[in-house]
């Protein structure tokens, strides 16, 4: 009788310090794939953006080039080599029609009414993605596309192709635009032809921009932020450039060569005036958005 009362308290003991700690390690591996997985579905979502979106929209560019000869909303008689080099001036007459005398040379600098930005209407207002946004051309992307049997990625859909939605790190649903314009030699951003890429968080452009050249730094390669003040000295020459935004709704006020001053590149798409120090930055808010330029080869 005593001996059956001691088994049966042995068997009532609960669990052991090992168990305990099986169920612990089980549980913190769950979680932990659990955060994993957060990030695993936000990278594939973001190679999806650039594999099925922005490169697709590159090959669009270039297969424009190949079959037109010049790039997009150029002249074909009369080339300039710019985006929308259609729309400009030179020596008092259009570029498509210039006559045969001309006094200047037909260099970008001698032309007017440059750097007008081809999209499919405007998106993003003004301002409202980073500053330093382009006119609108009159000349639209989806029109230009089609005139020449240019396939364009599926985007958002029929009419809707330059789009792409996406959430941001908040949850939040956020559209990307592209666009094109031509930056004048000695734009911060990236001079020559450049894609314009609007409404990217900083986690999104950080990693587009490691991909597209190998580093992740806003103002040097050939993926680069938009309305970025310059080096101004000499010795800047070389300088280590700066890194994307603070993941957040508010800015980090880089201004010229330093993160200090007001410089509100990063401005969030609902709160124009929340890109300071004193803004909103909850985890229900949407993330702060910039607008990127990609250098093109042609």
């Amino acid at each position: 009788m005593k001996k059956f009362s001691t088994s049966r308290r042995a068997r009532q003991a609960g669990f052991t310090l090992i168990e305990l700690a099986l169920v612990l390690a089980v549980i913190g591996l769950i979680i932990g794939a659990i955060a994993i997985g957060k990030d695993v579905q936000r990278n594939a979502e973001y190679t999806k953006i650039s594999n099925k979106f922005l490169e697709q929209w590159k090959m669009a560019y270039d297969q424009y080039y190949q079959r037109t000869g010049t790039v997009v909303g150029d002249c074909q008689q009369a080339p300039t080599y710019m985006v929308n080099g259609a729309e400009t001036s030179i020596g008092g007459s259009g570029a498509c029609a210039r006559p045969g005398q001309q006094a200047v040379a037909g260099i970008p600098e001698n032309f007017g009414n440059t750097g007008l930005k081809i999209c499919e209407g405007q998106g993003y207002a003004a301002g409202q993605t980073g500053g330093g946004d382009a006119t609108l051309a009159a000349q639209t992307l989806r029109t230009l596309m089609t005139r020449h049997g240019v396939r364009m990625p599926a985007g958002r859909g029929e009419g809707h192709e330059d789009r792409y939605v996406y959430q941001d790190t908040n949850g939040n649903s956020t559209e990307v635009q592209v666009c094109f314009q031509w930056n004048t030699a000695g734009t911060t951003s990236g001079a020559g032809n450049v894609m314009v890429v609007r409404g990217l968080t900083p986690d999104l452009a950080r990693y587009l921009d490691q991909l597209i050249d190998g580093k992740p730094d806003s103002r040097e390669g050939r993926f680069r932020i938009q309305g970025r003040a310059g080096h101004t000295q000499a010795v800047d020459a070389n300088a280590p450039g700066t890194a994307w935004e603070a993941n957040n709704t508010v800015a980090s006020n880089i201004g010229g060569n330093n993160q200090v001053g007001g410089d509100a590149t990063a401005i969030g798409a609902n709160n124009p005036g929340g890109a300071t120090a004193e803004g909103r930055q909850y985890d229900e808010d949407r993330v702060t958005l910039l607008t990127a330029h990609w250098v093109m080869d042609q």
